[in-house]
C-alpha cells in the first residue's frame, strides 16, 4: 500500500537540549533517537529520501513546500 501525503501524522522533534519542534511525520511511527542531520534544498526530496547516506539518521526537510511536485512512480528506476 502507498501512504498518501495526507496520511502524515502530527509529530515532535525534541532535542537533547530540551528544544521541541512540532511538525508532520511520516515513516516510522514511534519513539526513536538519533543524528538530526537537515535538508535545506527546495528539489530533489524523493532522492533525500530514499538515499542510503542516511541511513539510522533522522532526515528533517526544512523546505515548506515539501510535495508540490509529486514523486516518482514505483516503477521508474531513475532514482
Amino acid at each position: 500500500m502507498v501512504p498518501k501525503l495526507n496520511s502524515c501524522k502530527d509529530a515532535i522533534l525534541a532535542l537533547e537540549d530540551g528544544t521541541i519542534f512540532r511538525g508532520k511525520g511520516f515513516g516510522f511511527i514511534g519513539k526513536t533517537s538519533g543524528e538530526v542531520v537537515f535538508s535545506t534544498s527546495m528539489v530533489g526530496y524523493p532522492e533525500a529520501l530514499t538515499d542510503p547516506s542516511y541511513k539510522g539518521q533522522i532526515l528533517t526537510l526544512t523546505y515548506p513546500l515539501v510535495g508540490n511536485y509529486g514523486v516518482p512512480s514505483y516503477t521508474n528506476l531513475d532514482y
